[in-house]
């Protein structure tokens, strides 16, 4: 499975840990974010807490994963990475 993801981004292994430690601080630092600002509101935890933790975490993701790509000095691969996501989503091709 690395060796795949390897070829995919055409990236050495020592970048490719890089890469895959940013996507799991990056989802860490955004469910942390979300859970800390949904205490903020003092909602009950159930369905709507649920339905907004996920709108939060969908909001928050990207922005997490940039500013922790900063310091491991990933920031082009996700900027680009992001790019990618967002015209998919937004139904232009890149």
């Amino acid at each position: 499975m690395l060796k795949k993801l390897q070829e995919k981004w055409k990236v050495g292994i020592g970048r490719l840990i890089l890469i895959i430690a940013t996507f799991a601080m990056g989802g860490s630092l955004c469910g942390y974010l979300g859970r800390k600002l949904l205490g903020f509101t003092g909602m009950e935890k159930g369905v709507l807490w649920v339905v907004a933790y996920v709108l939060l975490v969908t909001i928050l993701w990207p922005l997490c994963v940039i500013v922790i790509s900063i310091p491991l000095g990933q920031f082009v691969f996700f900027r680009n990475y992001l790019k990618k996501v967002f015209a998919r989503i937004s139904g232009r091709k890149k």
